[in-house]
């Protein structure tokens, strides 16, 4: 894990669908966002993330809300979700407080809690919900060296 810091995220336009329930739903769910962005010739550009609507420690995961994100080049227009689950949508630049972690997915709590500790100590507070963007495929990297960067939207406090 490396140490926290604050940065400014990029402004991007985003493929997103709304998942509920099971985690272990995430791969299914980026192969229905990829294979959309194909099909409305759209072009990935970027990191793929999970934005969590509802907090993983505080929620029980049957109850779990979160969004899957593609970042997409250009300027596509905003477009709410359709019958298949998926819309586009522009993110503006947002302050987060950031931190790398490496290992497997289920290792991460400790790197949220040492970035929630780092952001109270460091005189900010939260400012919207927590993302996770993901650096390493599955299918190509062993789960021992996945990169995840999670970030935390803040504002001084």
């Amino acid at each position: 894990m490396t140490e926290p810091r604050v940065i400014t995220t990029e402004p991007a336009a985003i493929a997103y669908i709304t998942m509920h329930g099971a985690y272990a739903q995430t791969p299914e769910g980026y192969g229905r966002l990829y294979a959309w962005i194909g099909q409305h010739g759209l072009q990935p550009s970027g990191m793929p993330a999970a934005v969590y609507l509802t907090m993983p420690q505080e929620t029980p995961e049957t109850d779990a809300v979160w969004e899957l994100w593609a970042p997409v080049a250009g300027d596509p227009a905003e477009a709410p979700a359709d019958d298949s689950g998926i819309g586009i949508r522009h993110v503006p630049a947002t302050l987060a407080a950031s931190a790398m972690h490496k290992g497997p997915y289920e290792t991460v709590a400790p790197t949220y809690d040492m970035l929630w500790r780092w952001i109270g100590e460091n005189g900010y507070v939260p400012d919207g919900p927590p993302m996770e963007r993901y650096y390493s495929d599955p299918a190509e990297v062993p789960p021992e060296e996945y990169l995840t960067e999670i970030l935390m939207p803040v504002r001084k406090a």
